[in-house]
């Protein structure tokens, strides 16, 4: 299997994908609600954490894809991955959860932190790649 990084993170990502997809659409037969989200605390959480999903994991995966077929650092790579979903994992818990009034659930805060601290690692080490090849 080329890229085995990148395949089996996509793997995990893609069934955490699912799984949220699933969960909106179970509170969106419990509501009777087709579009949209009625108001709902649950439902908008529900479509929220797999629509942040849906709107962080390709760019990741891209990212990752290309640096590991550019040679970098295997464990590098397969620790960033595990953090990535870690964290995905963390803010789709923290997003069904509760929480209080005016401050997000310590789940979600951790999600959103390690998703942008591993983008942001995957950023320097392609522009570094980039320019080192220059």
């Amino acid at each position: 299997m080329p890229l085995p990084i990148t395949s089996a993170t996509t793997a995990l990502l893609a069934l955490l994908l699912l799984t949220l997809a699933i969960l909106t659409v179970r509170h969106r037969f419990r509501l009777k609600v087709g579009f949209g989200d009625a108001g709902d605390g649950g439902l908008i959480a529900a479509s929220r954490s797999h629509g942040n999903l849906a709107e962080h994991a390709p760019i990741v995966l891209i990212m990752l894809g290309l640096l590991e077929y550019g040679g970098a650092n295997a464990q590098l790579l397969m620790g960033l991955a595990g953090a990535f979903v870690i964290g995905r994992v963390a803010h789709a818990i923290g997003l069904h959860g509760k929480d209080e009034p005016g401050k997000p659930p310590l789940m979600r805060q951790a999600g959103v932190i390690l998703t942008w601290l591993v983008m942001l690692v995957l950023i320097v080490m392609l522009l570094l790649g980039v320019f080192a090849r220059s």
